[in-house]
């Protein structure tokens, strides 16, 4: 009866296979589960055991470790895991990262989404398999189960077949890749060749021990045989009887289980050989993989000694070109320097011309000296001429002046003469009339004062009063309005006197 064949593991998702691939790194944050690892500090943990120089402590630092359930802070220091990987991979790997393998860092934080966060464990792991101690995780990898060694393989080769360099890639790196690629395969058909055998070696295992059992209790058998063959040696000489016959059947038997024991174990051994040699093989691919990333490192090395040559090399055609340019300057030159003996020549003329013009400088700068106390003393002169000439317009307005007053006092005297005369006649006339009106108020002086008399007697006191008092302000507002006229017409005067000085200076300033 055949053994029962071992059941195959069932396969893992690909988020949960890189979380057991992270529980190697050995993390201070705990990475059981999804919601453990959206806050991003266990994968910056990681970062920074991967390459220390490059996810150094300042890094480090900036990932806030208090997270909560604050999904903002989550995002930001997703945000700057995602940042910093892409950043090792374009500045350090010299590669540039498929959109198709950027996760939406939104699905992790809100939805805790496992395919997402695969993606980004995924290019930490890219991180991992590509920097300095690489072989140092390609070990912890290879101590996995079968299971999760399947599925961060075909994870890396996902990545390596999606990456896109940056630069372009000359044949050298494609046939690197190629070669690279051709040993994943390889190593990964190995592995299969491997986990094969081991299931097959197990299986001649099981068949052997069963083989052994057989062999133990066909031992048991045998002498139990042996013990009943001591005990009928006499019917063992004849071959016809049945015991005869049973020994004999059982003898060959057991030379035939020996010689398939003895198969078996051959194959056993011939399966070791080649699980050995299978094993050299994969040592020995392990190391070529590590010659061809070197000889990757190299390339890029060279890359960068070619793009240094380049730019020497321009340099240098740029330096031709100068030196062609400086031959060419050169061939001119004698044509320059018959030019700079004749400029030089004119250069002494000129020279000697400016040594006169500097004399004549000098006598010109005397004469100019000598111009400007002229143009100071002609400038004194018609300010002395404006102010004499001011002055004597100022005399002449106030002479015209005089004259006018001389000619209005003039006028006035004439008026009172005129004024006087016609008084003087009057003055006759009315002594002449005054001489007879003595006359004829003597006659009637006894009749009007009685009739006066009576008229006062017959007006009342009240009446007579405001009659005195109105007599008495109409004298005063005489007195008064004559005081007025005098004063305004002397005002009217003064102010058209100095309307005239201010015409006056005016038409001077003018002129």
């Amino acid at each position: 009866m055949e053994d029962p064949q071992p059941l195959p593991q069932p396969k893992l998702p690909l988020c949960d296979s890189l979380i057991i691939w992270l529980q190697t790194f050995k993390t201070a944050s705990p990475c059981q589960d999804v919601k453990q690892l959206t806050n991003g500090v266990t994968m910056a943990q990681v970062l920074h055991q991967i390459d220390v120089a490059w996810f150094n402590e300042s890094w480090l630092s900036r990932i806030k470790d208090d997270v909560g359930d604050n999904w903002r802070i989550k995002a930001s220091n997703l945000k700057k895991v995602l940042h910093g990987i892409t950043s090792y991979y374009r500045e350090f790997l010299g590669q540039q990262i498929s959109e198709e393998l950027i996760p939406d860092l939104n699905q992790i934080t809100e939805c805790s989404d496992p395919v997402e966060l695969g993606r980004l464990l995924q290019l930490i792991l890219g991180c991992a398999v590509n920097c300095e101690r690489k072989q140092e995780h390609i070990k912890n990898i290879m101590t996995l189960e079968e299971s999760v060694q399947h599925v961060v393989m075909t994870a890396i080769q996902e990545l390596m077949s999606k990456e896109i360099v940056s630069s372009p890639a000359s044949d050298t790196i494609g046939e690197l890749e190629q070669q690279l690629k051709r040993a994943l395969e390889e190593l990964q058909e190995a592995t299969a060749e491997k986990e094969e055998l081991k299931q097959r070696c197990q299986e001649l295992d099981m068949q052997v021990t069963a083989l052994q059992d057989e062999k133990n209790s066909l031992v048991s058998e045998n002498e139990m045989m042996n013990e009943k063959l001591d005990q009928l040696d006499g019917s063992f000489d004849d071959p016809n009887t049945m015991v005869a016959k049973k020994y004999f059947h059982a003898q060959l038997q057991l030379e035939q289980l020996q010689e398939e024991n003895y198969r078996l174990e051959a194959a056993k051994d011939d399966y070791r050989v080649h699980c050995e040699e299978l094993e050299k093989q994969l040592i020995e691919f392990q190391h070529r993989n590590d010659e061809l990333t070197s000889l990757a490192e190299e390339t890029r090395a060279l890359k960068d000694e070619i793009d240094v040559l380049r730019a020497t090399s321009d340099k240098a055609n740029k330096l031709e070109s100068t030196v062609e340019v400086y031959r060419q300057k050169l061939q001119d030159l004698n044509d320059l320097r018959k030019q700079v003996k004749s400029l030089q020549e004119t250069n002494m003329m000129y020279m000697h011309n400016t040594v006169s013009l500097e004399e004549e400088l000098k006598k010109a700068n005397a004469a100019r000296a000598q111009l400007e106390t002229y143009k100071r003393q002609v400038q004194d002169l018609h300010a002395k001429l404006s102010s004499e000439s001011k002055r004597a317009d100022t005399l002449a307005f106030e002479m015209k002046r005089l004259e006018e007053k001389h000619e209005a006092l003039l006028k006035e005297k004439e008026r009172l003469i005129e004024q006087r005369d016609t008084l003087k006649e009057t003055n006759e006339e009315l002594r002449c009339s005054q001489a007879q009106q003595d006359h004829l108020n003597q006659a009637d002086a006894s009749a009007t004062k009685s009739y006066e008399n009576l008229a006062a007697e017959i007006m009342p006191v009240e009446y007579r009063e405001v009659f005195i008092r109105l007599q008495h302000e109409n004298k005063m507002l005489r007195l008064q309005q004559e005081g007025t006229e005098n004063e305004r017409i002397e005002q009217l005067q003064e102010q058209l006197e100095q309307k005239h000085r201010k015409m006056n200076e005016l038409e001077t300033e003018q002129r």
